[in-house]
């Protein structure tokens, strides 16, 4: 029994998890120096994204049967993404006008300087610039347009071997890349805490029981029911991918755990078509976790400076948010930069306000991170069912 759990990666996170929050805790100038830790592990994990994304999007379209089988399961799963994660807006939204987080008292708020996310404010999207840094986006269009092309060409056979010989190395690789997670865990919560202190969360609380709360009732009630909907238990799915959900806390990052919660969604029963292309795409398109925190962030801060917005105004907020959420990739600290970019376009709360979140939105972003990575867990298995290309596993 012993022997099973010190060879069980979940233990060796969880207790790296452990490790890095005492050492933050009370050894805080060593614990932020284990910033760069936490780091390189998720540059080596981003370096292995591009060639997953692109080789599982290709192989994903050109093993279907069809190419307009393709486009049935694109325009389904866009269309799920869209309508969930609008429900995630409004949810946020409306918990927050009830529960009013921004009317706290602001004694003891840990003020920064947020000029360096707000000193360039534009007056709306740069379509261009929104596309030029989004490189997943980037690679899931290449990809797109390559597996359509190596779909239409009829000998076919040899590329197709080829790209599933590569395929196979870059997973091998991870495999291996992956048993450091508990170091790339045991950076990223030693920084966190060391940096910002556990005492520096007292003031907003309020704000983050408020956010986590909210993620677990969508979690637990909209994913739950969708689940429910389509014969599957939130409970079972989240216990298949506890290794994932500790690497995403300890990191910060979802995109630490898409390779790896590909494998388990293929593992569980999806087809490996569907996966390659549902799971990628959910990573720019699906993001509930941070549309909850993104639409929570701005009534908060609304609340903060007695900004009174009408129905108008909130009808415009989930207008722009249902765009510019589109555009924070699963990297830590993403949110906050939409977040930003947000306030630039309603012109109505200051931008000042911002700062009032720098010390806690790292803390927040394990909550976002976790909730987006279950959510297109959720989104491709409900597409891969309604396409019956699922075969349940025991």
């Amino acid at each position: 029994m012993i022997k099973k759990v010190l060879k069980n990666l979940t233990f060796w996170v969880l207790i790296a998890v452990i490790i890095g929050v005492l050492l933050g805790h009370y050894y805080p100038v060593t614990g932020v120096k284990m910033e760069k830790v936490g780091t390189y592990f998720i540059n080596i994990i981003k370096a292995f994204i591009g060639p997953i994304i692109f080789l599982t999007i290709v192989l994903g379209i050109a093993g279907m049967e069809s190419l307009g089988k393709v486009g049935r399961i694109g325009l389904k799963a866009l269309l799920y993404f869209e309508v969930v994660t609008t429900l995630a807006l409004i949810i946020g939204i409306v918990i927050a006008n009830i529960i009013q987080p921004g009317k706290i008292n602001k004694t003891g708020l840990l003020m920064q300087d947020a000029s360096k996310y707000t000193n360039k404010p534009s007056a709306g999207i740069d379509w261009y610039k929104f596309f030029m840094n989004n490189f997943t986006l980037q690679v899931l269009i290449v990809a797109i347009i390559t597996g359509i092309i190596l779909g239409l060409v009829r000998n076919n056979t040899k590329t197709i071997f080829v790209l599933k010989q590569a395929s196979h190395y870059v997973f091998l690789g991870l495999k291996y890349v992956m048993y450091l997670a508990p170091v790339g865990a045991f950076g990223g919560m030693a920084y966190t805490v060391g940096k910002f202190g556990l005492h520096t969360l007292i003031p907003l609380a309020k704000l983050m029981l408020t956010v986590y709360c909210t993620m677990a009732v969508f979690i637990f009630g909209v994913l739950g029911l969708i689940m429910r909907y389509y014969k599957e238990s939130i409970w079972q799915f989240l216990g298949k991918i506890k290794e994932e959900l500790l690497i995403v806390l300890g990191t910060s990052s979802s995109e630490a755990a898409l390779p790896s919660i590909m494998k388990k969604l293929e593992q569980m029963g999806c087809s490996k078509p569907v996966v390659g292309l549902v799971v990628p795409t959910g990573y720019s398109f699906n993001l509930d976790g941070t549309s909850i925190y993104l639409s929570m962030a701005v009534i908060f801060l609304a609340q903060l400076y007695n900004v009174h917005l009408n129905s108008g105004e909130i009808l415009a907020i989930i207008g722009i948010l249902m765009i510019t959420s589109k555009g924070a990739a699963g990297v830590t600290g993403s949110g906050f930069i939409v977040l930003a970019s947000t306030l630039t376009a309603i012109h109505k709360i200051p931008l000042e306000g911002l700062a009032f979140l720098l010390g806690v939105d790292k803390f927040m972003s394990e909550a976002r991170a976790i909730t987006n990575i279950i959510g297109n867990g959720v989104a491709t298995i409900v597409i891969a069912k309604s396409e019956k290309e699922f075969m349940k596993v025991d």
